[in-house]
């Protein structure tokens, strides 16, 4: 009898790993005759390279870059157990978290980091690399991204645009001839959950500037400025990102990376999942247990619980999802394959206790499920 222990992160709680290995304790002490696998996940955004890095065996490497003003930071990424993998989140390289309120300017804001991350994984040799790209601070449409593989972003007198977004309104030639020779055959798959197009009222610009520091008139000037990377990457490079659902995610990186790096967009937690064997050890278990700090109705769109579920679905395996709170509208995800869902905590207490003794809580919520779902099935421990 196998079961799959697939939850996210506990946000500012427990990583993946920790969550995961809790609730294995909790299926051990209802079934200790189970074989009980652990597949830590995440969905794309943070944590998503603790989760493979932890599921495939893989190391992390740590990396001087620039961060999203030109300060040096030290950002991680993962290599996979295969060798031939990276994963990286660029939130690590060019996040909202590492610009302090008082300085937020997407305007200058830049992606060289996300891609001198690129480049340090390129010149390790691999073949592929997955990309998560939430929680930005840029709008730069991966223009500094590009400049750091060795693209050259000219305007009309032949200079190189400084970092930022708003420099883009001088964008005049794309030079790709220095690009770095090991990106085209390497593939990139990025995880992006959000669908708003480059540029107009639903684009990077419009919708996510304002919570990196752009004001209404900074906002329609990225704008008027992405559209212009726009018109220059379709006439020299061929690609029409404009209105590719999920070009605007993270400031535009998602347009720069199918643009400049061959990318494809994909949902976070199908690569996730893909990446960590999560449909080979599914397909024959007998219960799925997953879970992540909140459910509520939101989780149905892109959230882990909801991946796993759907997975689980293709081979008929039930799943039990297990979450700190239960908020509105979670019952609407048992019609995405989540079978039943519970709280770990066990009365009411303050948020500062069910931190403090999640490990426990977990442990606690995994054997009553289990127990439970025994029992339903006629099964023995």
């Amino acid at each position: 009898m196998r079961i799959v222990v697939a939850p996210d992160s506990f946000k500012e709680c427990a990583s993946a790993a920790d969550v995961a290995a809790a609730i294995a304790d909790g299926v051990r002490r209802a079934a200790p005759a189970a074989e009980i696998v652990a597949v830590p996940m995440a969905d794309g955004g943070e944590g998503t390279v603790d989760a493979l890095v932890a599921a495939t065996g893989g190391t992390r490497v740590e990396c001087p870059v620039a961060g999203p003003l030109g300060d040096p930071v030290t950002a991680a990424y993962g290599l996979l157990g295969d060798g031939a993998t990276a994963v990286i989140e660029m939130a690590a390289a060019s996040g909202l978290a590492l610009v302090p309120v008082e300085r937020r300017d997407p305007c200058r804001a830049t992606t060289r980091g996300t891609g001198e991350l690129i480049r340090d994984a390129l010149d390790r040799g691999v073949d592929a690399i997955v990309i998560g790209i939430g929680g930005s601070a840029t709008n730069d449409g991966g223009a500094g991204m590009a400049q750091a593989l060795g693209y050259s972003l000219l305007d009309s007198a032949g200079n190189e645009l400084p970092p930022g977004g708003a420099a883009l309104a001088r964008l005049a030639r794309i030079d790709a001839s220095a690009r770095h020779p090991r990106l085209a055959p390497c593939r990139i798959q990025v995880a992006c959950d959000v669908t708003n197009p480059l540029c107009g009222p639903h684009g990077a610009s419009y919708v996510y500037g304002p919570q990196k520091g752009a004001a209404p008139e900074a906002a329609a000037e990225l704008d008027a400025a992405l559209a212009r990377l726009a018109t220059v990457v379709a006439e020299q490079l061929g690609t029409d990102v404009r209105d590719l659902p999920g070009a605007g995610a993270a400031g535009g990186l998602g347009a720069g990376l199918v643009a400049f790096a061959g990318g494809e967009l994909r949902s976070g937690v199908e690569l996730v999942a893909e990446a960590c064997g999560l449909d080979e050890a599914i397909r024959d278990a007998a219960l799925v247990i997953t879970g992540e700090g909140a459910l509520d109705g939101q989780s149905a769109h892109g959230k882990t619980p909801v991946g796993v579920a759907r997975i689980a679905r293709q081979y008929g395996v039930p799943v039990v999802a297990l979450a700190g709170a239960l908020g509105a509208g979670y019952k609407s995800l048992y019609a995405s394959g989540i079978n039943a869902a519970f709280s770990i905590c066990d009365g009411p207490m303050p948020l500062d206790r069910a931190v403090r003794e999640a490990p426990r809580l977990l442990r606690e919520a995994a054997e009553a499920a289990v127990r439970l779902w025994l029992a339903a099935e006629g099964r023995h421990a």
